[in-house]
């Protein structure tokens, strides 16, 4: 009798190509979903955020309104997880998918006949952030139960780019809808979008799902994820390095409107310019981590360095035009470094605890924007956007070079310095290597 899908003695892995994961057909079925639910996503962001500054007049007012979003997360993003691992994810996807629609409808319903109020706006971002604290977890654990471990990094790295993808799209359509017949019908069409992820769920099938344990419900299932994720330094510190990077390093909404304002002096077309540079530089990162097999830790690292001296580096360009080219680069590197932590996280981590593993990844790199955001605010707005850009970059660089230091002495790593011409300058080899040479 043939193993089943999800047996040990499946065959060698077929080779890793930039879209390989796209041959399974369940989890084919799930992309072409959120292509269209993440389009309608970005269009109901860009005209939420256009509606409250119409009814308010206030960019605080929008501030409140991202900020009600992302709070769940810090507050309840854990028990997300234990739910995500104690119930069938497929299910857990099709409830959050339906709620996530009716907020768009409801936006829609709201707006269209006349009625809508800033506090509908704030409601419903705090009903989506609710959702949200289910939804992100279910849904990052849940790719590995359609396409298995060995397709697990391309697939993590398909939806980063399938994400990207619709950040170029929406915003685009959203622009163009607002400007022709309102914001209510960019909701509308959101809540119409989710159609397409719950018909993917609906038609796949479960024989083809690779089948994982779920947890029992029980006390403490809380705290022990927190403890399995503290013993454990390969996930722990990669955690600790995305949770600096984006409570810091992510805040390009403050930064780019600071410098497009006080810098440049120009208005919101080139706000959109920065931002389609910085999502086509996210884009292509996420394709080229699709081509790897494998996400290693040094990769990690080494793509939060660059990160971090790029912002550093794009804080004091002396042009525009400089400052514009590289935003390309660092939404490459950015993206890098959430795919490579988020593949490496969930093929390190057991299939019965990925749900509350994947929830705290969630929780520090998503929920950390409430807490990071008004310093680095403060900051740009008392020293300026240059000073303020510098500084997320510089804690970005010098967290990911405190997580590379743990890192290496964890895996008796050693920095192997050569000079010679042809060799590899600067590489972390294992001690014994390093003292053989010696």
């Amino acid at each position: 009798m043939s193993p089943g899908p999800g047996a040990d003695s499946a065959p060698a892995p077929a080779p890793t190509t930039m879209f390989s994961s796209l041959k399974i057909r369940n989890y084919r079925l799930f992309a072409t979903g959120q292509v269209v639910s993440n389009t309608g996503t970005w269009m109901q962001r860009i005209a939420q955020d256009w509606l409250v500054l119409t009814l308010t007049g206030s960019a605080s007012a929008v501030g409140i309104t991202i900020a009600l979003q992302f709070l769940p997360m810090l507050l309840f993003g854990l028990y997300g997880g234990v739910l995500a691992d104690r119930l069938p994810k497929r299910r857990l996807l099709l409830a959050t998918q339906f709620a996530m629609g009716l907020t768009g409808l409801a936006l829609a319903v709201l707006t269209l006949s006349g009625h809508v109020q800033v506090w509908h706006v704030y409601l419903t971002a705090f009903v989506i952030g609710l959702v949200t604290v289910v939804d992100n977890p279910a849904r990052q654990s849940f790719v590995a139960e359609m396409v298995g471990p060995d397709q697990l990094g391309n697939a993590v790295s398909l939806n980063s780019a399938n994400f990207q993808s619709a950040r170029l799209v929406g915003p685009a359509v959203a622009g163009v809808l607002i400007t022709a017949v309102g914001s209510g019908y960019a909701f509308l069409l959101n809540g119409l979008s989710f159609i397409a992820p719950i018909a993917g769920l609906l038609l796949m099938r479960n024989s083809e799902l690779h089948k994982v344990e779920r947890a029992p419900r029980g006390k403490g299932q809380l705290r022990e994820g927190l403890k399995y994720v503290a013993g454990r330094p390969e996930l722990i510190w990669p955690i600790v390095l995305v949770g600096f990077i984006g409570t810091f390093g992510f805040n390009f909404p403050i930064w780019l409107s600071a410098f497009v304002n006080n810098v440049y002096h120009s208005g919101a077309s080139t706000y959109g310019l920065l931002n389609t540079l910085m999502a086509a530089g996210s884009l292509a990162g996420a394709l080229l981590a699709a081509r790897r097999r494998t996400s290693r830790l040094r990769v990690l690292v080494g793509a939060a360095v660059l990160f971090g001296v790029l912002e550093i580096v794009t804080a004091f360009a002396p042009q525009f035009w400089i400052f514009a080219v590289l935003m390309v680069p660092i939404g490459m590197f950015g993206l890098t470094v959430n795919v490579t932590a988020n593949s490496s996280i969930q093929m390190a981590t057991e299939p019965a605890m990925r749900g509350r593993v994947m929830s705290l990844f969630m929780m520090v790199f998503v929920g950390g924007t409430p807490l990071g955001a008004p310093l680095v605010g403060w900051v740009t707005d008392t020293y300026g956007p240059r000073i303020g850009f510098a500084a997320g970059g510089t804690v970005a660089l010098v967290a990911a070079i405190g997580v590379g230091v743990m890192l290496a002495r964890v895996g008796g790593l050693r920095l192997k310095i050569d000079l010679r011409p042809g060799r590899r300058h600067l590489e972390f080899v294992p001690r014994e290597q390093l003292a053989t040479a010696a």
